[in-house]
């Protein structure tokens, strides 16, 4: 059964090129949002390593069966018994010469609930002189995610799928009541743009949208904005962390979602457009 109201943490995580103190810093955070009373907490991006190049991530790289951090992160789980989001992790198929940046889900009990791999990678040139080709270790996934969970159902996305509305859209149409958006936004573009496009993502779906951020200074000058976010149906901010590393939270109540679908249809629109896209639903 679906609970119609329910807690919800956003962890901001100032995370670099050492795995094992990631992990610990990711689980502090946890254990703090479980004792305030979250029982659906959410990582962001990179929640196992953040490298100082595309070659340091590439290297980081782990299979589902060796991956440090994602064996860390199903413990946790089980421990705090609450669901987990871990908002991505590099990934290495076998065979594979790139990683996957892949999103968990995680039950109470350790299990994986689903897996999204980010469709859309971050290469871009930025006016501050910045440079990013994710595509340099990451390869792109191929399938959106929708998932259900006890909370209702969940669209699972990575961060620079943020711009990419007709993805938001299509998991609305699905049934999508929350979205999770974990990233690791660029302080250039999260000073721009970060608040305004996750409001608009809810606004045009109606749904909630769950934010978690990365925040501060990171190895090889790379700088994350922070401002993790929650975002009810109707665009208003529930929750922001702000800067520095710590958490926010807010309180769900699925029937703001009935109650903005009701006054603004329009992702219930019988006009659609092509998607590259295909649904898979949970893992």
């Amino acid at each position: 059964m679906t609970r119609r109201r329910f807690s919800v943490a956003c962890l901001q995580t100032n995370l670099r090129d050492d795995m094992a103190a990631n992990i610990a810093q990711v689980s502090a955070l946890a254990r703090q949002a479980k004792a305030a009373g979250a029982e659906l907490i959410a990582t962001p991006e990179n929640s196992g390593f953040m490298g100082r190049n595309a070659a340091a991530s590439l290297a980081a790289g782990r299979s589902e069966a060796e991956h440090p951090a994602l064996a860390a992160y199903r413990a946790l789980a089980h421990e705090l018994q609450t669901w987990l989001l871990v908002g991505s992790l590099a990934v290495r198929e076998e065979g594979a010469n790139r990683n996957a940046n892949r999103s968990y889900l995680l039950q109470p009990d350790g299990a994986i609930a689903a897996r999204y791999d980010k469709i859309h990678l971050f290469d871009v040139d930025l006016p501050s002189g910045e440079t990013y080709r994710e595509s340099n270790s990451i390869a792109g996934g191929d399938m959106a995610v929708l998932t259900p969970t006890p909370f209702g159902a969940l669209g699972m996305t990575v961060c620079y799928d943020l711009r990419f509305p007709h993805l938001y859209r299509g998991l609305a149409q699905a049934g999508a009541q929350l979205l999770s958006i974990p990233a690791a936004f660029t302080r250039t573009t999260g000073e721009a743009h970060w608040h305004v496009l996750l409001r608009a993502r809810a606004i045009e779906t109606g749904a909630f949208v769950i934010a978690p951020a990365m925040w501060g200074d990171h190895p090889a000058a790379r700088q994350t904005y922070g401002h993790s976010l929650i975002v009810d149906p109707w665009g208003r901010v529930l929750a922001d962390a702000g800067e520095g590393v710590g958490l926010c939270m807010a309180e769900i109540d699925l029937a703001e979602v009935d109650k903005a679908r009701a006054q603004i249809p329009a992702w219930n629109s019988n006009t659609d457009y092509a998607s590259p896209t295909s649904l898979a639903s949970g893992s």
